[in-house]
Order: C-alpha cells, then structure tokens, then sequence
C-alpha cells in the first residue's frame, strides 16, 4: 500500500471478446466503488486497449496501451481477476499479461478470481492453470472464486442472486486480505530499526 494509506484496487476483465466476463467485473466494480469509496479503484477491460505482445522486455519499456495497463498492475494493491474459459484453457489476452509482467509481479498483492465459463465442467480450470501462474508470480491468493456459469446470464445481466452474494463477498474478502497483509508487513518491519 502507498505511504498515504490509500488502497489502489484494479479490477481486470481479462479477455478482448465476449461479455460475460466485463458483466461480471463490472458488477465487481459497482460493488467495491459503493462500498469503499476511499479507495483507488481501477477497471482494465482489455477489450479497450490495443496490447502488445509479450517479447521480453521489461514492463517499463514498452509503449502506449501494453505500457499502461503493465504498469496500472504492477501499482495495484489487490487485483481482482475476471477470465473467461475457452477452449478449457484462459485466454491468451490473460495470458500475455502475466507475461508482460516480472515473475514477482505480485509480490505482497492480493489477487482474487472472477471466473465465466459456458458449464461447470470448467470449474476447475482456476484451480489447474490460473492459480499456479499467480502462486508462481507470488500472489496472496483469496482462496475462494467466483465462477459464473451460462445460466446465470440472461441478456448480459447476473441473474443468479447466489453470484451477486459471492461476488460481494469476494469484495469484501480482497479487502480483507489486503488489510491483513498491511498489518503483517507492519509487524514485519517493526523487527527492523527502518
């Protein structure tokens, strides 16, 4: 967290196509800007920039949108995450990202999961491929996700007052992990004379 203590929270929707997934952190959004309004909330949706493809480079030298949005989470504090599943895989738009970044992009943030998927059957794909991109780029990851599955849409509207529950929670439970590892970090720093 900055020195003023301002919590800087980006909500990325983490595909170029589709809907379903921007419904979901949309209402993500809503419900973190309508509940804590102190903070700094910022919503990707990579369906508006014009990203560059991963070659190598360090984050900071690239240009334009790629530049921005690689930057916009290396600041954040927290990251909430919504993917869409194709194909059982997340997509490759998500994908880049992560490869823009430095294996330790997520050092000392918190990153959480919104999850969009066409049937159940690709409940798992968090647990099998997101999770261990984000363990491996040493995030604190809130334990539970949201998946929203086809039926819980109905003319790009959640529908499902369960989804609405979960995502509320996850707001909430994102904040509180950040909050936690503020004073863990606190505690941390106490032990030396800084």
């Amino acid at each position: 967290m900055k020195g003023d203590d301002s919590m800087n929270i980006v909500i990325l929707s983490g595909s170029n196509v589709g809907s379903k997934t921007k419904v979901a952190t949309e209402k993500a959004m809503e419900i973190m800007t309508k509940n804590n309004q102190d903070y700094e909330v910022t919503m990707l949706d990579l369906a508006d920039y014009e990203m560059e493809f991963s070659d190598g480079r360090n984050y900071f030298e690239y240009e334009g949108d790629t530049k921005y949005v690689a930057e916009t989470m290396m600041a954040a504090d927290a990251i909430i995450i919504g993917t869409p599943i194709f194909q059982a895989s997340i997509p490759a738009t998500l994908k880049n990202v992560f490869d823009l970044l430095p294996v330790n992009a997520f050092l000392d943030k918190v990153v959480s999961i919104i999850v969009t998927a066409g049937t159940a059957k690709h409940y798992l794909i968090a647990e099998q491929q997101l999770k261990p991109i984000l363990a491996y780029m040493k995030a604190h990851i809130v334990p539970t996700y949201v998946f929203i599955e086809e039926a819980d849409f109905l003319r790009e509207e959640i529908i499902n007052d369960d989804v609405h529950f979960r995502l509320e929670r996850l707001v909430e439970d994102t904040i509180l992990n950040v909050e936690a590892q503020q004073i863990i970090r606190e505690k941390l720093d106490e032990q030396y004379d800084f």
